[in-house]
């Protein structure tokens, strides 16, 4: 068994809801070969999202401003945030849930939640890494560094160059 098979499916089978909807629940990435009607599919996409995030990518662009389908695929894959549709990337819980599964979706956040200290800490305590996407004034915030080179040493890379000064945050990345 294997929901990649689709692939090799004849074209008229590749329209058939119960044969698509078998493939994505085994294998999300069976999606891509689903016929494009399908991909409009609440009940398919959902499946193939819950199984592997990533999969929102070939969901039709309306399914990608749902926040049901958008918030599943980021609770599977954080980094799936990159095919949201723009709004739902300004969406806190939308955006919190995807850092906290991968903190480096943060890249993929709108602005003004990169500015966010409760979803920049929750991205950096995740992977310290993810203070490079942060907004630069929370590169200087102590809080959010110690965080973020507790988590990973190289985030020291990242902080305010006042912070690189600081014997505190240097011992905390280098321990």
């Amino acid at each position: 068994q294997n929901g990649r098979a689709l692939e090799y499916a004849h074209e008229d089978l590749k329209k058939d809801k119960e044969i698509v909807l078998a493939a994505v629940k085994q294998n999300g990435e069976a999606l891509q070969w689903a016929h494009e009607d399908l991909k409009k599919d609440k009940e398919i996409v959902l499946a193939a999202v819950k199984r592997h995030g990533w999969t929102l990518q070939w969901a039709h662009e309306d399914l990608k401003k749902d926040k049901e389908i958008v918030l599943a695929a980021v609770k599977q894959t954080g980094w799936t945030l990159q095919w949201a549709h723009e709004d739902l990337k300004k969406d806190k819980e939308i955006v919190l849930t995807a850092v906290k599964q991968n903190g480096r979706a943060l890249e993929y956040a709108h602005e003004d939640l990169k500015k966010d200290k409760e979803i920049v800490l929750a991205a950096v305590k995740q992977n310290g890494r993810a203070l490079e996407y942060a907004h630069e004034d929370l590169k200087k915030d102590k809080e959010i560094v110690l965080a973020a080179v507790k988590q990973n040493g190289w985030a020291l890379e990242d902080a305010h160059e006042d912070l690189k000064k600081d014997k505190e945050f240097v011992l905390a990345a280098v321990k």
